[in-house]
């Protein structure tokens, strides 16, 4: 698999599971770790927009207000998770 065509898949991937989550969260968890796998398969690294819309220590799809917490605090974006009570902090950077 070559890595245009991956992005592509990757892509297809996190809209389904958007569309998903309402009516089933296991099923756009599971496009979540396929859209992860496909990734690692072909060694790109997940692009930074669909970073934030997965929790980095139990993998689920997050989806504001409903299952995740966004907060700013001292410079820093947390992204609190409610499915395994962890968060990830990502500092927030100016513009060039």
């Amino acid at each position: 698999m070559s890595i245009p065509i991956a992005r592509t898949r990757i892509k297809k991937l996190f809209e389904e599971a958007e569309k998903m989550f309402k009516k089933d969260k296991k099923l756009s968890n599971r496009y979540v770790e396929i859209a992860r796998k496909i990734a690692m398969k072909v060694n790109l690294s997940m692009p930074k927009k669909y970073k934030r819309l997965f929790c980095k220590h139990c993998y689920k799809y997050l989806r504001n207000g409903v299952n995740s917490r966004v907060r700013t605090n001292k410079g820093k974006v947390v992204i609190y998770c409610m499915e395994c009570k962890k968060y990830t902090r990502i500092p927030l950077t100016k513009r060039k």
